[in-house]
């Protein structure tokens, strides 16, 4: 139940970006170029990246969002699932499993990310763009994480974290909202 009582049983983000268009337009921006935006991982991957970065931080409703936008962008449903049976098991590609060797100690302990968890994504193959791209998801995550357990919002259901995910994955992060729209633009 959400701890702000104007707020309905099943508000989340959007209720905020709503409410404070002009502190949440400009985060949406930079999602926007975060997520969909040139960089060394797929949309896919980097929505990937986002949920498991919240599943391991203990955040399930930022995990269930973003782990349907990756899949909503072609990642093999029940990815996420295996990712957090065992990094070692999962049916990613190899390269990646430094990058969520990193994820999983940026989101729970921080202070122990070491120059040896940079070298394994380095050695994988990826560069210092890739290092940047993984550490700035998993701090969105952890925003995003604090903004949503902070005002007690309820995980989404899965159908409608479905639903919000195709939509995302048309509209991006901007024009998803009305709030953030361009005038005159409709959706």
């Amino acid at each position: 139940m959400p701890f702000i009582k104007d707020f309905a049983e099943n508000a989340g983000p959007p209720n905020l970006f709503k409410q404070y268009p002009d502190v949440y337009r400009p985060w949406a921006e930079m999602s926007e170029a975060m997520m969909n935006g040139p960089s060394p991982f797929s949309r896919g991957v980097r929505e990937l990246i986002l949920a498991y970065a919240a599943a391991v931080a203990d955040c399930e409703f930022v995990s269930c969002a973003h782990a349907e936008v990756a899949y909503a962008h072609g990642l093999k449903t029940g990815l996420m699932d295996e990712l957090l049976a065992g990094i070692d098991t999962a049916d990613i590609e190899p390269e990646l499993k430094p990058v969520f060797e990193y994820v999983k100690v940026l989101s729970k302990s921080p202070e122990l990310v070491s120059q040896a968890h940079v070298s394994a994504i380095l050695n994988a193959g990826w560069d210092a763009d890739a290092v940047h791209s993984t550490a700035l998801i998993t701090a969105r995550a952890a925003f995003m994480q604090r903004l949503v357990q902070g005002h007690g919002f309820n995980t989404p259901d899965p159908e409608v974290a479905k639903s919000h995910a195709a939509k995302r994955v048309e509209r991006g992060y901007v024009n998803l909202y009305k709030a953030f729209r361009p005038e005159g633009e409709a959706k």
